[in-house]
């Protein structure tokens, strides 16, 4: 079947072939196809961790953004992270070696974000040691749906600042 429309009354408005069918008829038409549908809105997906590795000589710098939700009670107050569904840790990582015998390596770490709008913010980070690694590590909130870019700056002794630079989706 098809539906002659007409959009607007000037001269000249859409027109679609076939039988006429009126705007009040065609509105409850897509009124009883939309309520066909059914249901409630799909939830929201649940903000997902995500990784970037910046390998520079012998040095691996490893960024995670983790939702602080997805950390277990007892481990977050052990860390002294404070946990909430808005809530984000950043967890940066500088180590030498190879996987498995990696060691940390003594560094100054900075972070920052920049959202869609061109909004910055600044993560601030804390050492965090857990046995014999060290982490950098800070939280911040996030409103989701949003897209955060990181700029994640290390400085060694002797070395040359390495920038690693990494977009997320929450």
């Amino acid at each position: 079947m098809m539906i002659d429309f007409h959009v607007g009354r000037a001269p000249g408005a859409l027109r679609l072939p076939g039988p006429r069918v009126n705007r009040r008829g065609f509105a409850v038409l897509c009124a009883l196809l939309l309520a066909a549908c059914g249901g409630t809105a799909p939830a929201p997906a649940p903000m997902q961790p995500g990784e970037a590795i910046l390998q520079v000589r012998d040095t691996t710098i490893r960024a995670n953004v983790i939702p602080t939700r997805n950390l277990g009670e007892a481990m977050a107050a052990r860390y002294g992270i404070p946990r909430g569904d808005d809530l984000v840790m950043l967890m940066v990582g500088v180590r030498q070696g190879e996987d498995g015998r990696q060691v940390s390596v003594p560094a100054r770490v900075t972070a920052s974000t920049t959202d869609l709008r061109g909004q910055r913010g600044r993560v601030e980070l804390r050492e965090l040691v857990a046995g014999d690694l060290v982490d950098h590590v800070g939280t911040f909130r996030v409103s989701p749906p949003e897209t955060l870019s990181f700029v994640v700056e290390v400085r060694r002794e002797g070395e040359p600042p390495a920038t690693l630079r990494f977009s997320h989706e929450f």
